[in-house]
């Protein structure tokens, strides 16, 4: 195996599933209440583990990921609700940073402050999130052949993917009405996507000077529509999108 280490998050075990089926060599590490799988991925050391949904779970796998297994950088992929105008079902929205919608210390700190840090947003890495980036147009730009199957794309009314760029929300809430994807799209008009983990993930990963990047694929729009059928989007979307950007992102050119 080559590289350092590499922690591949996600929230939900539908999102892994491919990647589980393509590790090689592994094993299992029982630890905090979690399974973490030790293998590789195409020739690269990696650490995968399902953190579960919410802050408070990433925050705690992402720190044992650094501190316990060595991990040198983080990768998290799963699904997103859409915020931004221009995002549909099916998108992939890369981060270049992350906030926690739902942090408020006021009068204490400004809205949306990490208390004592001095930020709301917490910057993903530059290299690995161009890294990141790069991958996903190759496997989802224009004249890349589809991931999914025809029968799929027409239940869940998908177009070709498009790949975006740009501010993540997080909040221990699912939101799932067009009140709450209108207030945080007022409150926060840059915001493209809106889930439960990555702010966490990106401000731990601040903490310890842990590269890291997101990648999410919009399983809904955050809205009144947001009740889709969630698991079987995962399964037979989500998943294969995670699979193929890991393999682009750990062999370029692949």
């Amino acid at each position: 195996m080559t590289g350092p280490r590499l922690g591949i998050v996600s929230a939900i075990a539908q999102e892994q599933r491919g990647l589980l089926d393509a590790l090689q060599s592994s094993r299992s590490v029982r630890h905090g209440n979690r399974d973490y799988t030790l293998g590789a991925l195409w020739g690269r050391d990696v650490v995968l583990v399902l953190c579960g949904i919410g802050k408070v779970a990433a925050a705690a796998t992402t720190t044992s990921l650094i501190v316990e297994f060595g991990c040198a950088s983080l990768l998290f992929t799963g699904v997103a609700g859409g915020l931004g105008e221009d995002v549909r079902v099916g998108d992939v929205v890369i981060a270049d940073s992350l906030l926690q919608h739902d942090l408020d210390a006021r009068p204490l700190y400004p809205q949306y402050e990490v208390p004592d840090t001095g930020k709301s947003r917490f910057a993903a890495d530059a290299a690995q999130t161009q890294a990141l980036h790069a991958a996903a147009q190759s496997v989802f730009g224009a004249g890349s052949p589809s991931l999914i199957g025809a029968a799929t794309r027409q239940a869940f009314g998908l177009h070709a993917p498009r790949v975006h760029r740009g501010l993540i929300v997080s909040g221990d809430q699912f939101i799932s009405t067009r009140a709450d994807s209108d207030a945080l799209r007022l409150s926060l008009p840059d915001a493209l996507a809106v889930e439960m983990e990555g702010a966490a993930v990106a401000q731990v990963c601040h903490d310890y000077g842990t590269p890291f990047a997101l990648a999410r694929t919009l399983s809904d729009r955050a809205d009144d529509s947001a009740h889709i059928d969630f698991g079987q989007f995962i399964h037979t979307v989500a998943s294969a999108y995670s699979l193929a950007l890991v393999q682009a992102l750990l062999m370029p050119g692949s």
